[in-house]
């Protein structure tokens, strides 16, 4: 029995995850991953790194954070406290949906995550304060191959649900989309 419902998003490849916690008078069981059941959504190979994020203060925004070819990553991104606005950016080179977003609500009430792939932008919006986020990432973190979009761009024009806050140093030096932008190889 999967624990598991997976749910196409309006971007292909994107896939919303619903968990089924196991719950009785004692708590719950939530299986985060299992690679057997997210192979259907797109998962392929094991899991290189875990991350783990503490944001404390609504507002905040972090992102939005790829990595380019040949490490570019999927990525399976979870809230296991409090609540983040989620969004993916599709940026595959020649996607019927290139430079499209999707954004979803993720908390530790709902149990969902997002399945993000290869040749997406990813990153969040706390609406809460001290959103703690667990990301399963499928290559490890490469700087010479990390790259970003500015979470503001007027191309993108990503709608946060609150005024963003906190940007990062390097999250704020991200770069606007050029219009020769053809996007990211896979």
């Amino acid at each position: 029995m999967s624990r598991f419902t997976l749910s196409k998003t309006p971007l292909g490849g994107l896939m919303q995850v619903q968990r089924h916690p196991h719950a009785d008078e004692r708590g719950f069981l939530s299986r985060i991953f299992c690679s057997q059941d997210l192979e259907a959504a797109g998962w392929l190979g094991p899991i290189a790194q875990v991350n783990h994020t503490l944001t404390r203060r609504a507002g905040t925004v972090r992102g939005l954070h790829y990595q380019q070819s040949p490490h570019a990553e999927t990525k399976l991104v979870s809230c296991l406290a409090g609540e983040v606005w989620d969004v993916a950016v599709d940026l595959r080179k020649g996607s019927p949906t290139f430079m499209h977003w999707h954004g979803v609500y993720l908390s530790a009430d709902n149990a969902q995550a997002l399945l993000i792939p290869r040749g997406f932008a990813h990153g969040f919006q706390a609406i809460t304060s001290d959103a703690v986020m667990l990301y399963c990432h499928s290559e490890p973190f490469t700087p010479h191959a990390e790259a970003g979009v500015h979470v503001l761009d007027p191309v993108l024009s990503i709608r946060w649900p609150l005024p963003v806050a906190d940007l990062s140093a390097r999250d704020a030096a991200h770069p606007w989309v050029q219009s020769d932008f053809v996007g990211v190889p896979l």
